[in-house]
């Protein structure tokens, strides 16, 4: 998808010649910069160039808030290149916050093109193949990303839903289950949503490692099931294919995962919605996530999912 051209006046505001100098790949060659939409926490701008197109990632200073490592999300982003299924690393300017990686050209999912039949089992193989590939430089656990969030929403008393605390135990519990049958982590993206599954047409690309680390599987395909808001049916689909068999366990385990999940970027749209100027409404946004992790927790299917995890297949 893309936004509006920009040039003139309004491109030198965002994008200072002096700033797209200082990138090798850009530097001394005619350029048209188009602002791609989508993103909550950073802009980010195609740039064609007679040598090919660039994605130029311009990260905003209020993501800093949410514990993201930019060193790490860079070197990560470099070992997902490596294995393929990522995009190349062109270019990093730290004291910048830039980041410049090829352009992929394909198709960008939205939630409904997971209702294409075979493209769950293709996203699928992308993440195994993300999965199998380099181990990250860092680790991604949404126990700890929880704790830290909800410390610093209590700490400078930004929103938080009225009974949250309440599920403190569930969550104990939950965390307790997955350690019975404990699994190594592997390099996960973390945050795929449909917008960041590219169908450039013989393979699904998968972007955007801002939130990446080394964490288990299960938490990857959960989250994909919770953010591209898939069915029961279709995590069992997912989880399926990517292990090449039908695990009750993993399903459990990918279910539950996403019940975390959804518990903790709660509290990152109430960050979001105490420092982000960007106009979107993450408040709501958060509330939905808690309304389906809170179902979850006072419903029976908890109990007998708490049950599955701790049984090996």
């Amino acid at each position: 998808m893309t936004g509006g051209e920009l040039t003139g006046s309004s491109l030198d505001e965002v994008l200072p010649g002096a700033l797209l100098e200082r990138c090798t790949v850009l530097a001394g060659r005619p350029r048209v910069i188009t602002e791609l939409n989508g993103g909550l926490t950073n802009r980010n701008f195609k740039i064609t160039t007679p040598e090919g197109d660039y994605v130029l990632r311009l990260s905003s200073a209020e993501s800093l808030e949410l514990s993201v490592n930019r060193d790490d999300e860079y070197e990560n982003t470099v070992r997902a290149g490596q294995s393929g299924v990522g995009a190349p690393v062109f270019d990093y300017l730290p004291d910048a916050s830039v980041l410049v990686i090829g352009f992929i050209e394909g198709t960008t999912f939205d939630d409904a093109s997971f209702q294409v039949p075979g493209n769950i089992a293709r996203a699928a193989a992308a993440v195994r193949r993300l999965h199998d590939g380099p181990r990250f430089v860092s680790d991604f656990d949404m126990f700890s990303i929880q704790a830290g969030y909800l410390a610093k929403v209590l700490e400078r008393g930004y929103r938080l839903p009225a009974d949250y605390l309440d599920h403190a135990p569930a969550v104990d519990r939950l965390r307790s289950a997955l350690e019975v049958q404990a699994v190594p982590t592997v390099p996960c993206n973390n945050d795929l949503l449909a917008g960041n599954f590219i169908d450039a047409g013989d393979e699904i690309r998968l972007i955007d490692y801002e939130y990446s680390g080394n964490n288990d599987a299960c938490f990857e395909l959960g989250n994909i099931w919770s953010e591209c808001h898939l069915s029961d049916d279709q995590l069992d689909e997912l989880v399926t294919s990517y292990y090449g068999e039908r695990l009750e366990n993993r399903i459990a385990r990918a279910r539950l995962q996403a019940v975390m999940s959804q518990y903790g970027w709660t509290l990152w749209a109430s960050i979001q919605d105490a420092t982000s100027a960007i106009d979107f409404d993450f408040w709501s946004w958060g509330l939905e996530k808690y309304e389906r992790a809170v179902a979850t927790f006072r419903s029976a299917s908890f109990d007998r999912l708490i049950d599955a995890v701790q049984r090996a297949d």
